[in-house]
């Protein structure tokens, strides 16, 4: 299978994550019956019709994954009945909006799938917009576009808002206006002593700054939050391309073009393996294609093409087909200085399958300080997601690869939550930085008990 561009950006966000108490086996007289009288036939055993459909991750990697049971949660009521019975049943239990989790932390192996995509109800007034934790981003694009609003949020259609949000939520107009967890308002969310709960800047307020960007799962299950919104503005799309073997003067020309950049342009560039690797480059501009030309002006010629576009209708540009994922591994690094472009090409030449996707940061991103909210990385100017397909190669090989590649970067120990990585080293720190020791204080305050526990949990 071919990683092309698209792919990557049908990818390019996570799903709220979790396994659970522990990664034995469930209890052989699990009590399901319980749970089903609460539920009805919104509970899923691995005997009913359905369950093989439902179960299935976007990573294929996992697609033996077996949980107990899954439950199709319709109101907080539920996700509370769920809580509750995996607590005193002391089983595995995790919460999924998008089924994006890159480990499928989100499906816990002979434990309970609190599955969130019948909370997923989307309404704008205003400048708020409440939406249900299972809502994928194109369904709420649509709506909050619809309004003449706009948010800040992933691209891949079918990434669930829940995971995006609480691990950070990197956009295509993330540089003019955020990240999505700095657009929170609110959030309600059942922690695992089964109580619900508003966590804002007024109610909970340590837990309001973890679940800006302290990753999924590790705190509750949030049923619905409410984002600050802006008009959507207009913008420009474009693209890019170049020549294979230019990937190192590509890569090291977008570095220093993005550091000079201005907060209304965003852009990524894709260092594709090959034989020889090859880079593109392309973006958003929030503003018209006449001023977005003179700063094209300044990278090194290619052939470019452009379009000017409203907000929803760049939104579902960037959100690709319907796919119902396939197999890969991924990694990142979140960098703070310039890597030089020649080795990020000699990590990519000779391989296949596979590329970087670095994210432009700076601008609106790096204005907020590092413990604000608790997304560490404000001081980055890029994020890399490494991306290889594990179709054609074992899962073992696919991992060395992107350990090669990944620690090849440099840039110290860091990366990205949205994009977990079970092998990642010293993951803690990686993904917290010096945000880890509040976050574990918050953890054990709203789960002392470990319910929601799970192999890179807090």
């Amino acid at each position: 299978m071919e990683i092309n561009r698209r792919t990557f950006l049908q990818t390019s966000a996570l799903a709220v994550a979790g396994l659970g108490m522990g990664t034995g086996t469930a209890v052989a007289d699990t009590n399901w019956a319980k749970l089903r009288k609460r539920l009805g036939n919104r509970l899923v055993l691995p005997q009913d019709p359905g369950y093989d459909q439902l179960r299935m991750p976007w990573n294929h990697v996992y697609a033996h994954r077996r949980p107990a049971a899954i439950a199709r949660c319709v109101r907080p009521e539920d996700v509370q009945a769920c809580l509750d019975f995996a607590s005193h049943e002391r089983i595995p239990v995790a919460a999924r909006s998008g089924k994006h989790s890159y480990a499928a932390y989100s499906l816990p192996e002979n434990g309970l799938v609190v599955d969130l995509a019948g909370i997923a109800a989307v309404n704008v007034a205003g400048r708020r917009a409440q939406v249900g934790a299972g809502a994928q981003l194109l369904p709420v694009y649509e709506a909050i576009g619809a309004a003449g609003q706009a948010l800040p949020a992933g691209t891949c259609r079918s990434v669930g808002i829940g995971g995006l949000t609480l691990g950070g939520g990197i956009s295509v107009i993330g540089r003019k206006y955020g990240l999505t967890c700095d657009r929170l308002v609110s959030a309600r969310i059942v922690t695992p002593d089964g109580c619900l709960r508003t966590a804002s800047a007024h109610e909970e307020p340590d837990l309001y700054w973890a679940l800006r960007g302290g990753g999924g799962g590790n705190f509750g299950i949030v049923t619905q939050f409410t984002f600050r919104t802006d008009p959507a503005p207009g913008l420009t799309v474009f693209a890019l391309g170049y020549p294979r073997a230019a990937s190192a003067d590509v890569f090291d020309a977008w570095q220093e073009w993005m550091a000079q950049a201005p907060d209304e342009l965003w852009s990524s560039c894709t260092v594709e393996a090959g034989p020889v690797s090859s880079a593109r480059v392309g973006g958003a501009y929030v503003g018209t294609a006449k001023n977005l030309v003179p700063l094209l002006d300044r990278m090194p010629p290619a052939e470019r093409t452009f379009q000017e576009m409203g907000y929803l209708e760049t939104m579902r540009y960037y959100a690709g087909n319907p796919s119902s994922g396939f197999p890969f591994v991924a990694s990142s690094r979140m960098l703070r200085h310039h890597v030089p472009g020649s080795r990020v090409a000699a990590l990519m030449d000779g391989q296949r399958d596979g590329a970087i996707l670095f994210d432009s940061f700076g601008g609106a991103l790096n204005r907020v300080a590092p413990d604000a909210t608790a997304f560490p990385h404000r001081d980055a100017r890029t994020s890399a997601q490494i991306f290889f397909g594990a179709g054609d190669r074992t899962e073992a090989e696919t991992r060395r690869v992107v350990a090669a590649v990944r620690d090849g970067l440099g840039a110290g120990t860091t990366g990205y939550v949205n994009y977990i990585d079970p092998e990642m080293p010293d993951w803690p720190t990686a993904y917290y930085g010096r945000n880890l020791a509040r976050l574990r204080r918050v953890a054990r305050r709203y789960d002392p008990d470990r319910v929601l526990a799970f192999p890179q949990g807090l």
